[in-house]
């Protein structure tokens, strides 16, 4: 008997500094379509997050077979530790590890975040069973992206 209330996953949230630098790396160069963008404050918002007077700045992104992701982007309430880096880019810091993302032409892909400025923990890998190629990448803010190409 399926117990389960969860039936899919509907979108992965981001905080991030710079909401359109996040774009460059996710719509420019992954490829992902903008579904929609707001900017929200208010009553409503201020009790979602629980921070009081908060006015944040939201765009989410079509995953071509399934699920959003969301960037979040706090205009009054930035994270005071973005400045320090504190662990953000480590692949074994505590909370969200990292989202993974099926994608083709990775190592094409890989190119192309490097030479936008961005980086990864390795170039494209083969993974052990030889299916897959897979790397880490970093979005802006240092969240981390496992990339994996399926072999045929």
């Amino acid at each position: 008997m399926d117990k389960s209330n969860t039936s899919s996953i509907r979108h992965v949230g981001f905080v991030v500094k710079d909401i359109d630098t996040s774009l460059k790396f996710y719509s420019d160069i992954l490829g992902l379509e903008i579904y929609r963008r707001h900017t929200e404050e208010g009553g409503f918002i201020d009790k979602l997050t629980g921070i009081n007077k908060v006015k944040l700045e939201w765009v989410k992104l079509i995953i071509p077979k399934g699920g959003l992701i969301e960037l979040l982007q706090y205009h009054s309430h930035p994270d005071p530790d973005i400045s320090n880096g504190l662990n953000r880019n480590e692949s074994n810091r505590l909370g969200c590890s990292h989202v993974a993302l099926t994608v083709e032409n990775l190592s094409t892909l890989h190119q192309e975040i490097i030479s936008n400025g961005f980086s990864c923990k390795s170039e494209p890998l083969i993974a052990p069973g030889g299916k897959a190629k897979i790397l880490y990448a970093h979005d802006p803010d240092g969240a981390i992206l496992e990339l994996i190409e399926d072999l045929k």
